[in-house]
């Protein structure tokens, strides 16, 4: 068998020899590059594709699936949502509250949007709607504001800038009520901000399986079966061809394991930029 080391391969698997361990990372490279250029027009799928209306179809997407109403894309909202985005680029803070201690409700204000329940979440360094979306659902606090039945609209700031010395793309999500019109201009109601931040390892590590495209989940499948079935041969190195034992052969299975899981971590590194 290609996967199981046993006397008639010599103890050596086929997945793990020269021409095996070829087409592992071989199909590894075609289906990433393939899925990111059809995808984000970029070979390494470093090109965020990023939209309000992607954001509201999957936020839209997730309260369906908590059998909450939808929210509606409000244009004052996306407006605010922008001036969020973008005066964080400009005094370069990564945070709900500005340096100035300008709170988050003042973009709100900025555009005349009076609100009965209101909220806000963010997320950086992120190259699709669904990533993003997946990231909040997976933290507490930033589920609350996606999935809020108090909610009716929503608005989203995107905008790409250099960010603490590093290029990046910020994304504001605004979530709001109005007030009735017979009440505007009455002072607005409650407000919740999700902490930056928020998430165990273990909900970074839950947020980033569902997050990352089906390509980078096969190609982290691939490599992680090639680097047990390597560490599972290494383990027969006793049994080798005598040829073989008497040379660095002798640990090619410790070798090969060894190289798929630094594949795995550039994988992962390369594909697990995003924070909320």
């Amino acid at each position: 068998m290609a996967m199981v080391p046993h006397k008639k391969n010599q103890y050596r698997p086929h997945l793990i020899r020269v021409p095996g361990l070829t087409v592992v990372f071989a199909l590894m490279f075609i289906t990433l590059g393939t899925y990111n250029l059809s995808s984000t027009g970029s070979v390494l799928g470093d090109t965020a594709n990023i939209s309000a209306t992607g954001l509201l179809a999957q936020t839209n997407e997730a309260r369906n699936g908590a059998n909450e109403a939808p929210l509606i894309l409000n244009s004052d909202l996306n407006k605010a949502a922008q001036l969020k985005a973008h005066d964080m680029l400009a005094n370069q803070y990564w945070a709900h509250t500005a340096p100035d201690g300008t709170e988050p409700w003042a973009w709100f204000d900025e555009v005349g949007y009076d609100y009965v329940a209101a909220g806000e979440n963010l997320a950086k360094g992120f190259t699709s709607d669904r990533g993003i979306v997946a990231a909040w659902m997976n933290s507490r606090e930033h589920r609350e504001n996606v999935l809020n039945a108090g909610y009716t609209e929503v608005g989203f700031g995107v905008i790409d800038g250099l960010l603490e010395g590093k290029e990046t793309k910020l994304v504001v999500a605004l979530y709001g009520t109005p007030l009735e019109p017979s009440v505007a201009g009455s002072m607005t109601g409650s407000f919740i901000e999700a902490p930056i931040g928020a998430g165990s390892i273990m909900t970074r590590t839950g947020y980033y399986l569902q997050s990352v495209s089906p390509a980078v989940l096969a190609s982290f499948v691939l490599l992680l079966i090639t680097a047990i079935v390597a560490f599972v041969a290494h383990g027969y190195r006793s049994k080798l061809p005598k040829n073989w034992r008497m040379t660095w052969r002798k640990h090619h299975g410790l070798y090969s394991g060894v190289i798929s899981l630094l594949l795995i971590v550039t994988v992962i590194t390369l594909y697990s930029g995003g924070q909320i």
